[in-house]
C-alpha cells in the first residue's frame, strides 16, 4: 500500500473541514466515547487532534482536565490555535504520527477520532503500542476511527452514504479491518479491549491499560 498522505495539504484540510460536521452518525459515536473516558482523568492526549473538535466535546464533559492535542497539518494546526490556543489547559504540539511520539508525559486517558487509518499499518501497531507506554496504570485508549469495510461492495455502499464515488476517496486513506487492531490490543497488553460502538466503517474501540 502506497504511503500517500495529502494532510499537509490547505486545499486537502479545508475540504474535510468542510464536510466534517456532515459525517453520518459521527455525534453517536462522539457521545459513546465520552462514556468510556473515567471522570477524574487529569490529564488526557488526543492524537491526530485536528480542528478541534473531539478535544472541544472532551473538555466539555471534564472541565477540569488538561490536554495535549497533537496535530501535523499546518490548516489543522491554525485552526486549532483560534480553536484552544488562548485556554492555558490545552498544550498544542505539532507533530507526525507517522514518527514516533515525542516525549509527554503520563497520561490518564487518550483519545483519537478519524486520524490513525491515515497510518500505514505497521507504524498503526508501533503507535498502539506508545500509546500504552505513555497511559498511567488504569488509563482509558479510546479511538473512534475509520475502519475497513469486509467487502469491496460495502466499501462502495459506505462511501455513497458520504457522497463519494470509489474515484473520489482520500488516498490518505489507509483502511485496516477492526478485528486486527481489537488483536493487536489485545496483544500489547490492554484489557477489556472492545468495540463499542459502529456504523458501517466508522467503529469505537475502547481498552485499558492494566493496573487498577
Amino acid at each position: 500500500m502506497p504511503d500517500i498522505n495529502l494532510w499537509s495539504s490547505r486545499e486537502h484540510a479545508l475540504e474535510y473541514l468542510r464536510r466534517a460536521d456532515s459525517i453520518p452518525h459521527r455525534t453517536e459515536g462522539e457521545s459513546t466515547l465520552l462514556e468510556f473516558l473515567p471522570r477524574d482523568a487529569k490529564r488526557i492526549l488526543d492524537v491526530g487532534s485536528g480542528a478541534g473538535r473531539l478535544l472541544a466535546l472532551v473538555k466539555a464533559a471534564m472541565p477540569t482536565a488538561s490536554f495535549v492535542a497533537l496535530d501535523f497539518s499546518p490548516t489543522m494546526l491554525d485552526a486549532l490555535r483560534k480553536r484552544h490556543g488562548s485556554d492555558e489547559s490545552v498544550a498544542i504540539v505539532s507533530h507526525d504520527l507517522a514518527s514516533n511520539l515525542p516525549e509527554l508525559g503520563k497520561f490518564d486517558a487518550v483519545v483519537s477520532c478519524f486520524a490513525i487509518h491515515h497510518l500505514v499499518h505497521a507504524r498503526k501497531r508501533d503507535l498502539y503500542q506508545e500509546i500504552f507506554e505513555l497511559l498511567q496504570p488504569g488509563g482509558v485508549f479510546c479511538n473512534l476511527e475509520h475502519v475497513a469495510s469486509a467487502t469491496t461492495r460495502l466499501h462502495h455502499q459506505f462511501l455513497a452514504k458520504l457522497d463519494l464515488t470509489p474515484e473520489q476517496e482520500d488516498p490518505s486513506n489507509k483502511l485496516l479491518d477492526l478485528a486486527t487492531q481489537l488483536t493487536w490490543l489485545r496483544e500489547i497488553g490492554f484489557e477489556d479491549v472492545d468495540c463499542q460502538w459502529k456504523w458501517r466503517e466508522l467503529a469505537l474501540m475502547t481498552s485499558v491499560k492494566p493496573g487498577q
